[in-house]
């Protein structure tokens, strides 16, 4: 049961949105439904009808909150001022364990579904962006930055799938530290 639930005994919008959320991060985005998470806060459904018109409306607030959470992250990034300092702060956070990489996972999974998608597209244009823009204020030409951002950002993605078991159970994945300083030794330019 979330702490908002015990402090004040009512849930606003964004705790369903944030157990959502949870719920997405432990059994994928199918496994949303109102019941379930009625149960799992503690409450009746007609909490849930408060708040939101249908299971949809709940699914488009927990993305919603998702994708703001990570313009927020990634807005914390944007404030570093020396290009390779803040591709390396990016590979260091990739490098934590995080429930955020779990949730992309399993929305990447749950590809087709309208809602989920724009919120894919959003997040991959921003992520792309970010990247192409700190790798061509490392100096790499437009066409050279542009490559760099998809194939970091491919990187990543296929290394969040093969280790999602691992990232899901919050296990070591061996090697990951040396990978993570391959990666950056590989694509941040050297500072020059």
């Amino acid at each position: 049961m979330i702490e908002a639930t015990a402090r004040s005994g009512r849930l606003s919008a964004d705790d369903w949105a944030k157990e959502a959320l949870d719920q997405i991060a432990e059994q994928g985005v199918a496994s949303v439904a109102v019941e379930p998470l009625a149960r799992r806060l503690g409450v009746t459904k007609g909490s849930f009808y408060w708040h939101f018109p249908s299971r949809d409306a709940l699914l488009q607030a927990a993305l919603e909150r998702w994708e703001r959470d990570e313009q927020n992250a990634y807005g914390a990034l944007e404030a570093i001022a020396d290009p390779t300092e803040r591709l390396r702060t990016l590979f260091r956070l990739i490098a934590q364990h995080s429930k955020t990489h779990v949730i992309y996972s399993e929305l990447l999974k749950a590809a087709g579904h309208p809602a989920v998608d724009a919120v894919l597209a959003h997040v991959l244009e921003r992520r792309t962006g970010f990247l192409f823009t700190s790798f061509r204020q490392a100096g790499l030409s437009q066409k050279d930055a542009l490559n760099r951002a998809r194939m970091t950002y491919a990187m990543y993605v296929g290394f969040l799938q093969l280790e999602l078991p691992r990232f899901q159970a919050r296990q070591p994945i061996e090697g990951f530290d040396g990978y993570i300083e391959h990666m950056m030794a590989t694509l941040v330019p050297a500072r020059g």
